[in-house]
């Protein structure tokens, strides 16, 4: 168990370095300076692939290095390398570390040169497990590489700017083939290219603030490199870098934003608070439907005042309008007595005294006997 431990701890130590040179969640508020102009350095052997270089940023010192371009071994055959790039999100940059794949993603449409034209990979290709060179984009002595071929590169934008978005950025939107790169098999930068970055950060020579958009060593024969007879200086920079001018262009653009969305805000007609809203279940069954304002000029409701054309039909009155309970059934046979027995009227007869009344028009004057049949 204490064996088990050790390991662990010690593959966690082995990680530090790595982790604390990824470049996710580094963001700023002023974008990098514009790549420098250099030359390439000779390919030093067969199965070394291009990897551009870039600017990062320190935030020790708060201020972006160059880390130089250089040839690296491909950590497997058929993979290709995709650059990172800087990328303007939510009010800062971002940088979006590079990687390797059977596929070249999407890496801002950054122009870096050397078959790195903003899209894809034009420097050379894998075929039958071996890396064929284009000699038209690379430095490489065939003498020693005999893996080559020669496709010029036409229609290439010449631009010189590091980021994607932003003010002045790269507007170009990744394609669904280099999306489908994205969630491919990846693999992290190999140890050699760590290792190469975190000694272009430790070097005061590569911080912009130093050279100015204009690194002393632009690129190296091989990772970490620097002083090799073959690393190459810039021979200027892409432009001239003022963080100051950059600053304010960022914060302009932002108010402008800020400026545009409150105007959207204020042209966008509010919610009206007098829109009739749906009834209720319990007013539609308790309120009839009116189809439109012309029905319910006409058409009164059930609590308004009765049309005045139409006359309220008279309540009949109950001495007047015969009970239909009140109609004489058939009596039976007349008894030996002059007059029927109370007990023996028929069911549901009316009283005595309201038959007397209803009937006293129709029949003889009271004192009278009935005739006997």
């Amino acid at each position: 168990m204490r064996t088990i431990r050790w390991l662990l701890l010690a593959l966690l130590i082995l990680a530090i370095p790595a982790i604390s040179f990824a470049q996710f969640g580094v963001s700023i508020t002023v974008g990098p300076p514009a790549l420098p102009v250099y030359e390439q350095p000779l390919c030093p052997e067969q199965g070394y692939l291009w990897t551009p270089g870039y600017w990062a940023y320190d935030p020790n010192y708060s201020d972006y290095y160059w880390v130089p371009g250089t040839w690296v071994m491909a950590p497997q055959a058929g993979f290709l390398w995709t650059p990172g790039y800087w990328g303007w999100g939510n009010g800062m940059y971002v940088f979006n570390e590079g990687y390797w794949g059977p596929q070249v993603g999407f890496y801002g449409g950054i122009n870096y040169g050397y078959g790195y034209f903003g899209q894809g990979y034009q420097g050379g290709r894998w075929q039958n497990n071996q890396f064929y060179y284009n000699r038209s984009v690379n430095n490489v002595n065939v003498t020693n590489i005999h893996n080559t071929y020669n496709t010029t590169i036409n229609n290439t934008t010449v631009n010189r700017v590091s980021y994607n978005g932003g003010n002045g950025g790269i507007t170009a939107r990744p394609t669904p083939q280099e999306e489908a790169a994205a969630h491919e098999k990846h693999i992290p930068p190999v140890a050699a290219q760590t290792q190469h970055a975190q000694a272009a950060r430790a070097n005061p020579q590569q911080r912009v603030s130093v050279n100015q958009g204009k690194p002393a060593i632009a690129a190296t024969p091989k990772p970490g490199a620097f002083s090799d007879r073959a690393a190459v200086p810039a021979k200027e920079a892409g432009a001239p870098y003022n963080p100051a001018a950059n600053k304010a262009a960022e914060t302009k653009a932002a108010e402008n934003k800020a400026a545009e969305t409150k105007a959207a805000e204020r042209s966008t007609p509010a919610p009206r608070n007098d829109v009739p809203r749906p009834p209720s279940a319990s007013a539609k069954a308790s309120t009839p439907p009116v189809e439109n304002a012309a029905q319910r000029e006409v058409i009164p409701r059930p609590e308004s005042a009765p049309h005045p054309e139409v006359a309220p039909r008279p309540e009949a009155r109950p001495e007047s309008a015969p009970r239909p309970e009140a109609a004489p059934r058939a009596e039976p046979a007349p008894r030996e007595q002059t007059a029927p027995h109370p007990e023996a009227r028929p069911e549901n007869a009316p009283p005595p005294g309201e038959k007397a009344q209803a009937e006293k028009p129709e029949h003889a004057p009271e004192g009278e006997e009935h005739p006997r049949p």
